[in-house]
């Protein structure tokens, strides 16, 4: 199932999936960037707090409380989970067969949550009740629409050492992060920094603060009942409506029609 010995951990989830039909797998005492792995389910993986990152062939995720990573049966990937409170969904092919062949990021709403929530009443590898194979056909027919709408805001991360020195100092400088301090902080020139950034990542330094402005906007705007303006100043928007027109052309909706879609 693995590249390498899975540690112990990841070696019983692993175990706990072998012939099993649905169930969930609780990960707070995660602390592991595993090994190249896959394995007969498919995974709804989440974190409840804080964030994880999730990383396929292709390309390697960052995914706070707004983001789940849907992980198709026999799909290779790795994950980094260091003690935050996370779990997953594991769903035997044949309660969805139209699953994928590759990793997927899907915004998490708060029907997804309530019932990843719910689900952890059943943990991977005990046999399921009634209301238990009911409640895991429910999810992975709602699974299979989740999945068609792909979250547009999806982070890459990296291995590289002065790549995520950029990255963390964005995140945590969100509304004032230029890319001269993100390239002060990566200990690189602006050019060499802008044109490592694109050819790991596939993207601009740019964007990817526009993007991560906007994953922090969408966290407000779900958890908080702060005003839009706030949220716009708290950002670094020059205004409501700059604000306004950029989450629109991401998410196409503007703030308050997705807060109130929530």
């Amino acid at each position: 199932m693995t590249a390498n010995p899975a540690p112990p951990l990841l070696a019983k989830f692993i175990a706990a999936t072998q012939d099993a039909v649905a169930g969930a797998f609780t990960q707070d005492e995660f602390d592991l960037d595993s090994p190249w792995h896959h394995h007969g389910m498919h995974q709804l993986q989440y974190a409840f707090e804080g964030s994880i990152e999730v990383e396929d062939k292709s390309r390697r995720n960052l995914l706070p409380r707004t983001l789940a990573a849907w992980i198709p049966a026999g799909v290779s990937h790795r994950t980094s989970l260091h003690r935050v409170r996370s779990g997953c969904i594991l769903l035997s092919p044949s309660l969805l067969p139209d699953a994928g062949d590759r990793v997927r990021i899907v915004m998490v709403s708060s029907l997804m949550r309530e019932m990843i929530l719910g689900a952890m009443r059943w943990q991977i590898g005990q046999p399921l009740d009634a209301v238990g194979e009911s409640y895991f056909k429910t999810f992975a027919l709602l699974c299979a629409e989740w999945i068609k709408d792909e979250a547009p805001l999806s982070l890459p991360t990296s291995e590289d050492p002065a790549l995520r020195a950029a990255m963390d100092h964005t995140r945590g400088h969100i509304a004032t992060a230029t890319l001269e301090s993100a390239s002060t902080a990566a200990s690189l020139s602006e050019r060499t920094l802008r044109r490592r950034f694109q050819s790991v990542t596939g993207t601009s330094w740019e964007d990817y603060r526009r993007r991560a402005r906007l994953l922090a906007a969408v966290e407000q705007l779900t958890n908080t009942n702060q005003s839009i303006g706030r949220i716009a100043m708290a950002l670094g928007y020059e205004s409501q409506s700059a604000f306004a027109k950029a989450f629109r052309s991401l998410l196409g909706v503007n703030p308050s029609e997705f807060r109130q879609g929530r």
